[in-house]
């Protein structure tokens, strides 16, 4: 997290007036406007396999890459597969990576107009998408305010899980459930938060749920308090992480926000496997959406009205140090 903001920082940024979104912030995506009505908003993520099925792994590849766009409130349009492919691997694995991305972006409404492939030691995977959104229903990972609660959309421990799995020790059931976790787009959860009109949100990727809020939060130039009890889990995950199957990931965002920086105040109730998946390097993980508190009702009915099964209010975000964020174990 802090090598990022690092290099950003170096980076000559924009000054053409239409960049709404660019690289002086760590926002989901970038947005570009085209007129009063219509922005583009553009992301790209590609990222190793995380399971074994190469059609699994290109489902989950392209459900992540479109989650940015999700987060901001906007439509995906179109999308070019990005592929990293090794020398020598049987064409019928790239065949049926390409062809689980197709899938998925197809679900989605997104059409594939092509894409690029160089040679790599191991095959990586991902989409370059580009959306539309009305520049004044644009959501950013900036606008979250002291009073919003905050409701997450997917359950944690993808990436306890995913890491058990490359080690030989996941269940073929655990793993099923995982895979569809990950495979489910967020455009439902994209619709019923636009819908209803909230905050700030941001989606659950590499930096866990709390490296992603305290994002969220120092970008918004506020604090959180979040109810270790309210937030889902995926129930195998605590038996892995008592085992200490965690990705490395995720002990390094533990390590930067608890020890580095100090962003994050741990009940001292809470036990170190609670704190660990708290921080878990999710893949295609859920929206975190900060919603003002009288619509914290209309949004979660959407939510459940548009078939998402996860909708946990987790806790909210409060005025204080800037991104800091306050861990209770119960309320």
């Amino acid at each position: 997290m802090a090598d990022l903001a690092h290099v950003l920082r170096q980076l000559p940024t924009s000054e053409d007036p239409n960049v709404l979104v660019g690289t002086a912030v760590p926002a989901d995506a970038g947005v570009y406007r085209l007129s009063d009505d219509v922005a583009l908003v553009q992301s790209v993520d590609l990222f190793t396999p995380v399971v074994d099925d190469p059609f699994d792994y290109g489902r989950i590849a392209a459900a992540n890459s479109l989650s940015d766009l999700y987060a901001m409130g906007a439509t995906p349009r179109t999308a070019l597969n990005v592929v990293s492919f090794p020398k020598g691997l049987p064409t019928e694995i790239l065949v049926e990576m390409l062809r689980g991305g197709a899938e998925v972006a197809r679900e989605a409404g997104v059409a594939i107009l092509g894409g690029h492939t160089v040679q790599g030691p191991e095959p990586m995977y991902g989409l370059a998408v580009t959306g539309v959104v009305h520049p004044q229903r644009l959501v950013s990972n900036q606008g979250a305010q002291p009073g919003d609660l905050l409701v997450l959309t997917k359950p944690l421990g993808l990436g306890i899980l995913t890491t058990a799995h490359k080690r030989g020790m996941l269940p073929d059931d655990v793993l099923r459930e995982a895979v569809e976790v990950m495979a489910t787009l967020n455009r439902a959860a994209a619709e019923a938060m636009t819908a209803v009109g909230v905050h700030a949100a941001t989606d659950i990727t590499g930096y866990g749920l709390l490296g992603h809020l305290h994002e969220l939060l120092a970008a918004s130039g506020a604090a959180a308090r979040i109810v270790a009890e309210r937030v889902p889990v995926l129930e195998a995950a605590w038996t892995f992480a008592a085992q200490n199957v965690v990705p490395g990931g995720s002990q390094s965002t533990f390590g930067y926000l608890t020890d580095e920086i100090q962003a994050v105040t741990w009940d001292a109730a809470l036990t170190w496997e609670q704190q660990i998946v708290l921080c878990d390097a999710q893949t295609s993980g859920g929206l975190l959406i900060a919603v003002p508190p009288e619509r914290v009702e209309a949004l979660l009915a959407a939510l459940e009205a548009r078939g998402v099964a996860t909708r946990a209010l987790i806790g909210e975000v409060v005025a204080g140090a800037p991104g800091h964020i306050d861990v209770t174990a119960h309320e």
